[in-house]
């Protein structure tokens, strides 16, 4: 299945146009703005035609084309990267793919379509939709992203990328940020031709591969199984251009298909071996159950190999399971550079793809094998709706793994030009004549005990054994070497530089049982490594055979299961601890009913004592943000122990919490309850009465305003007379009513048992010439009585409505 290229998602904002534009701005047009360019030109054009300083020629920028093709596929994905070597850097670019010869200022210039990977890192470029540019202008030393190549003859195409470092542009006609693809002849069609270079490194290389799986839950939610997620045991080899373990484009063999369908590494071993003058080291890692933990509870599985001028290659795999047929690996990754060195580090994302061996289509699918078998290709989002990568939008599935490769000696003359580091330089002066000890600092192992006695007794070649005990592991993160070391030997008497001797092959792991039910045979294999230097015939048995049972009740409600895989490390670093290993139920029983078979076991193992050591702790992180949005809060930070506490006691705090000071938080302002309604202004016809509330606090550090502290409404006694003598002496009634009243709320004052108080105040100015303001009168005590034991003995204060007309 083709990849799709996901649909353009492009914004006309302002927030985008200014991300997408970056570059455009630092490449500083010459004389000429944006709006000087004619418009029949294309904003395209004008990027390649952009002047800045431009350097010819520079190599620490590079674009490649994941596995190096000179020929591209109609409609295949390949992954473009865009790298500066260490200690450069790059805080913007642009990357196109052109027709050759042609100048990128029409639309039909521009060949195949981009796929963005991290959104964060990569985005279309808002008035050249064709051209891929970064999202914020920042440090970053690599990027990625798909391209899928156009339709049959198109031709040529030219991938150009630009760099820009502070205020100088790279642009390379020619070299490492040009990339030429021509399209592959139809008869070709299916296979990966992929020429590599013959190596010109001297001496050899030994690497370390470490593999991060981060296939979670939290990663990839959708259907996620969390009974049986794990990867299998990792399986390749460092082998020369003559041999492909697998490739994108070709068949799996039987060995791929038993590691992608049964996660068994066993046949892929054989046939990597069984190509021994094609490959220099087998690659194997323990398998991972489940598929991800953090590192400081288990470190990533680890292997280290070699290579040399003829096998300068390395391919490996790993099942993620369960799944029909899916994994992850590199295939055919070159470690000789072109300048006749090794490769120091090579850092891979990884997203998996299918074996063409099985049509399932979620991750514990039924068996359903392909037929005929189809070509290996990388899963994408759009294969099928039920797909647990599936995006209906056609974005980039999200990395599952990662595989770091890092260089760890140089062994014999180098040829290339200046070492790398100081372990480099000391290996280039001093040749070893002996294995260095890789042993890191972190891992605490006791003394190598002697060599065991040889296993074999005649001429034959046999093993001896040394050991020694890893005591403590201080550092999860860093891998510890193994505890077991062999040596090849012969029996007492025998010579390795006998004449008459040929020298065998380590015997290849047994095969599967010839039946999945009952009593059947397996066998092993081995090969001859040299032959007699006489000339004589080796008589040495190549091949064994051995009768083997597999569920020996044979009836309708057997299951068929995989073979156990490897046993999980010890639970314990020191003392005590228990170790599992797990299998898989391959076909279950005929008749429907539960496979009885078991599928883990668990046993005890035993580590060195345990003793009191230092502990080992991580740096400070980053203090968190403060527990409120404003005025005082707390923010904490932490730091982890990266050495078991059963190790030895550990007082150092693990966590700090301190006070934090944000700007004051707002306050609104705050109000009485509203006052009764006053009388009426008026005793006759319409009129107003009002009522009033005080403010008791002022807004302030931006809290809400205070709203309204008068409302007035309407109000209507009785219809005025129109008889002015009546309307006089109406008036008058009033205003003597109105003084009566006042003198007898004066005389009141008297009355408040307790205490003699005095007469109420004039009122007070009215606070408004017009609109309604508010009048104020007081009544205080004049004499408390000793007997006087009632509240209601206290000043008083009355408020009123005044000037309530209209302004």
């Amino acid at each position: 299945m083709r990849l799709s290229p996901a649909p353009l998602r492009l914004s006309r904002s302002p927030a985008l146009l200014a991300l997408a534009l970056p570059l455009a701005a630092a490449l500083a047009f010459s004389d000429e703005t944006l709006d000087k360019v004619p418009k029949s030109e294309g904003y395209c054009s004008r990027i390649l035609r952009a002047q800045g300083t431009r350097r010819e020629g520079y190599t620490e920028f590079s674009l490649r084309v994941e596995g190096d093709p000179d020929f591209y596929k109609p409609g295949t994905s390949y992954r473009v990267t865009l790298s500066a070597a260490p200690p450069s850097y790059f805080r913007g670019f642009t990357l196109i793919a052109l027709k050759e010869n042609r100048e990128g200022d029409k639309e039909e210039d521009h060949a195949g379509t981009f796929q963005i990977i991290d959104e964060e890192e990569t985005q279309f470029m808002s008035n050249c939709p064709v051209a891929v540019t970064e999202s914020t202008p920042r440090r970053r030393t690599r990027i990625q992203v798909f391209w899928i190549a156009p339709p049959a003859g198109t031709g040529c195409v030219i991938l150009k990328a630009s760099i820009v470092q502070k205020r100088i542009i790279y642009f390379q006609d020619e070299g490492s940020l040009t990339k030429k693809l021509c399209e592959q002849d139809s008869m070709f069609d299916g296979v990966t031709d992929k020429p590599i270079l013959d190596c010109c490194a001297c001496g050899t290389a030994k690497y370390r591969l470490i593999f991060y799986g981060n296939w979670s839950e939290k990663t990839h939610p959708k259907d996620y199984p969390r009974r049986a997620n794990h990867w299998s045991a990792i399986i390749g080899g460092s082998h020369s251009k003559n041999y492909v373990l697998w490739e994108y484009g070709g068949y799996a063999s039987e060995g791929v298909k038993q590691v992608a369908e049964l996660g068994s590494p066993v046949k892929m071993e054989e046939e990597i071996r069984q190509q021994s003058d094609e490959v220099l080291t087998v690659i194997k890692a323990k398998a991972q159950w489940p598929a991800w933990q953090p590192l400081n509870v288990r470190a990533a599985p680890s292997a280290e190999f070699s290579v040399d001028r003829t096998r300068h290659l390395m391919s490996f795999l790993t099942m993620m399971g369960p799944s029909p047929d899916w994994n992850v690996g590199l295939s055919a990754e070159d470690l000789c550079t072109k300048e006749c060195g090794w490769v120091q580090k090579v850092v891979q994302d990884l997203i998996p793809w299918d074996a063409g061996t099985d049509s399932g289509v979620t991750y514990e699918s039924p068996n359903k094998p392909t037929i005929p078998q189809e070509k290996i290709r990388p899963l994408t989002s759009l294969d099928h709706p039920q797909s647990p990568f599936y995006d209906p939008e056609g974005g980039s599935i999200t990395q599952v793994a990662r595989v770091v490769i890092e260089r760890i000696a140089r062994k014999g003359e180098q040829c290339n030009i200046v070492p790398d580091n100081v372990d480099d330089i000391v290996a280039d002066l001093a040749p070893e004549e002996k294995d260095e000890d890789d042993t890191p600092e972190t891992c605490i192992y006791s003394n190598w005990s002697p060599w065991s006695a040889c296993s074999s007794s005649t001429c034959d070649k046999g093993k001896r054994m040394r050991q020694r005990m890893l005591k403590a592991q201080l550092d999860l993160s860093v891998p510890c070497p193994d505890t077991q070391d062999f040596q090849p030997c012969m029996g007492p008497g025998c010579s390795d530089e006998d004449g008459s001797t040929c020298t065998m092959s380590e015997w290849i792991t047994w095969s599967p049982c010839s039946i999945s039910c009952g009593m059947g045979m397996r066998s092993r294999e081995r090969y001859v490594k040299q032959f007699p230097e006489d000339g004589s015939v080796c008589t040495l048995p190549t091949e064994e055979t051995e009768k083997c049972t597999v569920n020996e009740e044979c009836s309708p409600s057997s299951c068929l299961v995989t073979e156990w895989g490897e046993w999980d490390e010890c639970s314990a670093t020191c003392g005590m601890g228990m170790k599992k290993r797990h299998r898989m139920v391959k076909m279950s029983p005929a008749d429907g009913s539960m496979c009885k078979a078991e599928t883990s076991q668990a046993e005890k193992c035993m580590m060195p004592e345990c003793h009191t050591i230092p502990c080992l702790l991580s740096s400070w992180s980053e203090w968190s943000d403060c527990s409120v949005t404003c005025g005082k809060g707390m923010r904490t930070r932490q730091r982890m122990l990266k050495s078991l506490a059963e190790l030895g006691d550990c007082n150092e705090e693990l966590e700090q919490v301190e006070k934090c000071m944000l700007p004051e938080c707002p306050v609104d302002c705050e109000l009485t309850e509203w006052s009764q309604w006053s009388a009426c202004n008026k005793s006759c016809g319409k009129g107003h009465m009002i009522r009033t509330r005080m403010i008791e606090m002022e807004p302030q550090f931006g809290g809400a305003p205070c709203p309204e502290t008068v409302q007035r409404k309407k109000c209507r006694i009785r219809k005025c007379l129109k008889n002015p003598s009546i309307q006089k002496l109406r008036w008058r009634e009033a205003r003597e009513s109105r003084r009566s009243e006042q003198l007898r709320e004066e005389s009141d004052g008297e009355q408040f048992p307790g205490c003699r108080m005095r007469p109420w105040t004039a009122w007070s100015e009215c606070t408004k010439l017009c609109g309604g303001g508010i009048q104020e009168r007081y009544m205080t005590v004049k004499k408390r009585f000793k007997s006087s034991q009632f509240s209601s003995c206290k000043d008083k204060k009355e408020i009123r409505a005044c000037n309530v007309h209209p302004c």
